[in-house]
């Protein structure tokens, strides 16, 4: 199930949602100019890798500000090839800007940059010590997703969905989708716990960036906008 088109209005040009895009697209480019072995370790350099956050051992708090947490944000603007780049800017153009519309231009970049973080704390968490590089706006996606299914779970959005390997246009309420997409990165998490190889995909951070956006709007008292008469 892929969401394809968002058409509801909102009162307001999404200008971070587009610039954040934009960002993304512009170091992806900068990454291929590079080329195969200086791209690499361009990413690898800037990626988030769990090992280097050991030292918090012996030294809670300062090494946040440090090469190793400032990861935690660079993170969120590499990505390891097309597909990923493709999947997760076009996640954010249909959830975005709704979500930028209701949150307003300032508070949705902060909400944006700490779904982010929380989602890299919770695969810090559970991948302690793991030298596996981390790279990808889908953390920080995820929770804008999460701030989707709190404040619009009933607005309707056009999916393609597989029918007999025929993709099938089809409209959904959002909380459908965010649903099975939700049930599939827990599992896909709880899978991950004593794995011996790595899927590829940061399952907990999805999770932390599902939750954090949900714990960002309501700590931050945003409620659902009420339905029309």
């Amino acid at each position: 199930m892929i969401p394809i088109v968002n058409d509801h209005a909102t009162r307001r040009v999404p200008v971070v949602t587009h610039t954040i895009i934009l960002l993304n697209v512009v170091v992806f480019g900068y990454q291929i100019f590079l080329g195969a072995g200086a791209g690499t370790q361009f990413v690898l350099h800037w990626a988030l890798v769990p090992d280097q956050f050991a030292i918090w051992r012996h030294g809670w708090g300062w090494h946040l500000l440090g090469p190793a947490g400032l990861r935690c944000f660079t993170s969120m603007f590499l990505h390891a090839g097309w597909l990923h780049i493709i999947g997760n800017m076009w996640t954010l153009w249909i959830f975005g800007d709704e979500i930028e519309d209701r949150l307003g231009h300032g508070r949705f970049l902060l909400f944006y940059l700490l779904a982010g973080v929380l989602a890299a704390a919770l695969h810090l968490l559970l991948n302690f010590g793991s030298p596996i590089p981390t790279v990808g706006a889908s953390g920080a996606i995820a929770g804008v997703m999460g701030a989707y299914f709190l404040l619009l779970p009933f607005h309707w959005i056009t999916f393609i969905v597989p029918v007999l390997f025929i993709p099938v246009p089809i409209k959904l309420p959002a909380v459908v989708y965010l649903l099975f997409w939700g049930y599939a990165q827990f599992t896909g998490a709880y899978a991950s716990l004593g794995a011996r190889s790595s899927s590829g995909i940061a399952f907990w951070a999805h999770v932390g960036g599902f939750l954090g956006g949900m714990y960002l709007i309501r700590r931050w008292g945003i409620k659902r906008p009420r339905r029309a008469k």
